[in-house]
């Protein structure tokens, strides 16, 4: 992992809905981002709690968000999380202000990541296709299906595209996805 302040000046914007995030897909990543000097906001559905979930049944931490999807833009961000939680990522995959921002992102050629089932949002965005990438193994198919190659590695970065693609499969990658991201913006890449 780069030394702290390795991302000074970057910023990053994470998406989420209000109920069903799984709780270390979105604060662990926030967290390393911070510690490396990234400004982190995150955008949730309402100006209200993000109530996580713990392996998407037990209750696990509230976290405020910064800004709602309506209100978000890609403008001024350097690269978009989306972290996974099966209720989050299903509900987050259908919301137009969640697939535009990450299609803005991938437009500009900046960095999208996804974490388990995330990469929902990479099918129903179109971002799938062409693209070697990884999430919850349940989603394979969807992934595939969507014209991906799947792999089973806790993170791939996919930098084949015009934007680089960070995915990972599941909370206990979550050090390989975090790290992933920092080195992806340290580079530019």
């Amino acid at each position: 992992m780069p030394p702290d302040g390795k991302l000074d000046g970057l910023n990053v914007l994470v998406l989420t809905t209000n109920y069903g995030t799984e709780q270390d897909e979105l604060r662990r990543p926030v967290a390393v981002l911070r510690e490396n000097g990234a400004r982190v906001t995150v955008a949730a559905e309402k100006d209200e709690a993000v109530r996580t979930l713990v392996s998407d049944r037990r209750p696990g931490a509230d976290v405020l968000p910064d800004t709602t999807l309506a209100r978000a833009t890609a403008d001024g961000y350097d690269a978009v999380i989306v972290p996974g939680g099966t209720l989050n990522a299903d509900r987050l995959r259908t919301d137009p202000d969640a697939r535009r921002l990450v299609s803005a992102f991938a437009e500009a050629g900046r960095p999208v990541a996804a974490i388990c089932h995330g990469p929902w949002l990479l099918v129903d965005s179109g971002l799938a296709e062409g693209r070697e990438l990884t999430s919850y193994p349940s989603l394979r198919p969807d992934l595939e299906n969507a014209g991906g190659t799947w792999r089973d590695r806790e993170v791939v970065v996919d930098t084949s595209g015009h934007h680089p693609l960070i995915t990972s499969r599941r909370p206990r990658d979550l050090d390989a996805f975090a790290s992933a991201i920092v080195h992806v913006l340290a580079d530019g890449t």
